[in-house]
C-alpha cells in the first residue's frame, strides 16, 4: 500500500500517477488530493470522497464512510474508514489527515531580532493552541473507529503531528507502529522545511504482520515523500 499527502497534485498529477503505477499497489490512500483532481491509477478503483482524503483499492470495498469533518468546512472529511475485502481478509483502512497547522516557511524563521522573534514566536503559539484542541477530537474518533472495528485495522495518513506528540501516542496505543517493526534508517517524511520531519505514518493491528516499510525519498511529487508498505495478512 502507498500512503501520500498529495498537495491537492500541485507538482503533477501525471507525476502521481506514474510513481504509483510503477510501484502497482493494491491499495492507495492519498491525503489534500485535490477534490478536482481526476487520478487514474492502473487496476485501481477510487472511492468517491471529498477534496482532503481519497482511497483507490484494487480489492473490493465493502462499506466506507466519512469519520472525521473539517472544523471549518464541514463539507470535507479529514478522516475516512474503509472495509475492504483484501482476498477474503476484511481489513478496515482508516485514512487520516489531522487538521493542519498551516505555517508557513517565514513564520519558522524567528526573525533577524529579538522582537521579530517574539512575534513570530507569539504567532505560532496562537496556531498551536486551537490546532491542538482539534487535534484531540479528531484522536478521540479514530480511537473509537479502531477499538470498535470488527476487523484489523491499518490506520494511515498525515498526521500533522511528530512521533514523540500526544497525536502519536494515544493513536499508537494498542496498535504497531510499522516503521518501528519493518522500516531502516529515517522515516521523515514531510521535507518542506530545511530540516524533514516525520509526520506521516502507517499504524497496524498487532494481528498484521508487516513485511516492508519505506519512504521513497527518489521522488518529489509532493512536500511530503511516499510512504509504501507491505503487509501479510492470516485467515
Amino acid at each position: 500500500m502507498i500512503s501520500l499527502n498529495a498537495k491537492n497534485g500541485n507538482l503533477g498529477v501525471k507525476n502521481i500517477e506514474s510513481f504509483v503505477n510503477a510501484q502497482k499497489a493494491d491499495v492507495v490512500l492519498l491525503q489534500e488530493y485535490g477534490g478536482n483532481r481526476d487520478y487514474h491509477f492502473e487496476g485501481l478503483k477510487r472511492f468517491p470522497d471529498t477534496a482532503i482524503v481519497a482511497v483507490f483499492s484494487k480489492f473490493k470495498i465493502i462499506q466506507h464512510k466519512g469519520l472525521v469533518k473539517s472544523n471549518f468546512d464541514h463539507t470535507n472529511v479529514y478522516v475516512s474508514q474503509t472495509d475492504i475485502d483484501v482476498n477474503g481478509n476484511i481489513c478496515r483502512f482508516i485514512n487520516v489527515h489531522l487538521q493542519p497547522f498551516r505555517f508557513e516557511k517565514k513564520m519558522i524563521n524567528l526573525g533577524e531580532n529579538d522582537k521579530q522573534g517574539e512575534e513570530k514566536l507569539k504567532n505560532i503559539v496562537k496556531r498551536l493552541i486551537p490546532v491542538f484542541k482539534i487535534h484531540q477530537d479528531e484522536v478521540a474518533n479514530v480511537k473509537k473507529a479502531v477499538e470498535n472495528s470488527p476487523y484489523p485495522v491499518i490506520l494511515a495518513g498525515d498526521f500533522n503531528s511528530v512521533p514523540n506528540s500526544y497525536e502519536y501516542y494515544h493513536l499508537l496505543n494498542g496498535m504497531q507502529d510499522c516503521f518501528v517493526e519493518a522500516g531502516k534508517g529515517s522515516a521523515t517524511s514531510f521535507h518542506d522545511y530545511k530540516f524533514p520531519i516525520r509526520i506521516d505514518y502507517i499504524f497496524a493491528s498487532k494481528s498484521i504482520k508487516p513485511i516492508s516499510y519505506k519512504v521513497d525519498r527518489s521522488v518529489k511529487i509532493s512536500d511530503h515523500f511516499p510512504v509504501i508498505a507491505t503487509f501479510k495478512l492470516e485467515k
